[in-house]
């Protein structure tokens, strides 16, 4: 069942006029970590305030877009951190863009970080959660929150239990990094997420690496090589079988792209019918996984043409994969009126802008 029957009045307006936008990567950030400290307790406190630590977000060859990672009209007055800003946020994504909802993802992604210490990443993830209900979700109904969690499975579901019931917070957060979600130590996770009626949301961060090796040299490298982390998890979970425990379970896969998604639906499909007996528990074709419980978003859109784009939409057999995503403040933010082809098909156009995410979050 949904949790999000206050919602109820924006959509039901949206769903009569048959139109709408709903944005599906919105990077809310803290203006520091200084933002925490209102939600943790005083023995956590004191390692911000006293010890002075601050989350590891870079990545070593990324410093020459560090000065330019954001769009450079998102910088707020005060100079503070583009995202920090409900008020400019409002004014240049929800109102300028007439958002129906903008569903927040931010950048402070707690499971991402290596292993140890999984208490004060619980800490920070569950001060981050408050910070975001209390400054954001609590300002704009069109908003709606992700929960952080930490990579500890029982602190992961104990937060989720803590928040999941927000009528806001429509997914949990699992940040793509160096390590495969569908390992059955994680599966706690996705069946809290299940009971309380939470979609998934898998987003890369900065600890994401070849997954051919740490051979990454440049920016420009690190960033071409997205797809390969999505792929790893899209295998990960189809071949451990998480959506034949949870059928009803739905993946978002952000800011990931999409065009490769039919060349591994069909090679997924392909290797399973020559190797299904290693996973019995595997019950469907990949394609159909793909199609019933996964989305995936437009950021990064690659500008494809009118036709390359509708050639990828036959052979996902699907108009119901693609989600819109502005992955908003970030320099390669894409517009929703400049983001697909003009020449596609008004209906196809508010499925992907619209409709798609309406389904998927259950609003």
């Amino acid at each position: 069942m949904s949790n999000h029957s206050s919602l109820n009045t924006i959509e039901k307006s949206n769903s009569r006029k048959g139109s709408g936008i709903i944005d599906t990567d919105v990077h809310h950030e803290i203006r520091s970590t200084q933002d925490l400290l209102p939600y943790l307790s005083d023995h956590w406190k004191r390692y911000i305030s006293d010890y002075g630590w601050v989350p590891e977000r870079s990545i070593p060859f990324n410093q020459i877009r560090k000065s330019t990672k954001y769009r450079m009209d998102s910088v707020p007055e005060d100079g503070a951190t583009p995202g920090s800003s409900f008020p400019l946020l409002k004014e240049q994504l929800l109102d300028k863009h007439n958002m129906t909802h903008a569903v927040l993802t931010g950048w402070f992604y707690e499971a991402s970080v290596a292993k140890g210490w999984f208490e004060f990443a619980t800490a920070r993830a569950s001060a981050y959660n408050d910070y975001t209900i209390e400054h954001w979700l609590e300002k704009d109904k069109r908003l709606l929150g992700s929960i952080t969690i930490s990579r500890d499975p029982q602190a992961a579901v104990r937060e989720i239990e803590r928040v999941g019931s927000h009528p806001q917070m429509v997914q949990v957060m699992m940040p793509i990094g160096d390590f495969a979600w569908g390992d059955p130590q994680y599966h706690p996770i996705f069946e809290a997420a299940h009971r309380n009626g939470l979609a998934i949301a898998m987003h890369l961060s900065a600890s994401i690496t070849a997954q051919g090796g740490d051979f990454l040299r440049y920016y420009v490298a690190w960033r071409s090589v997205h797809p390969q982390a999505y792929m790893t998890q899209t295998i990960s979970l189809i071949t451990n079988g998480v959506f034949d425990k949870f059928p009803d379970l739905k993946v978002a896969l952000v800011e990931g792209g999409f065009e490769w998604v039919p060349f591994m639906m069909h090679r997924m499909d392909s290797a399973y019918k020559a190797l299904r007996q290693e996973t019995p528990w595997v019950k469907r074709m990949p394609s159909d996984y793909f199609r019933d419980n996964m989305r995936f978003t437009t950021q990064p859109w690659d500008d494809l043409t009118p036709k390359q784009f509708l050639n990828v939409i036959d052979m996902m057999g699907s108009e119901e994969m693609i989600m819109y995503a502005s992955d908003y403040p970030h320099w390669d933010f894409d517009p929703p009126e400049r983001t697909l082809p003009q020449q596609i098909p008004d209906s196809l156009r508010q499925k992907i802008l619209f409709e798609n995410a309406r389904n998927f979050y259950k609003l």
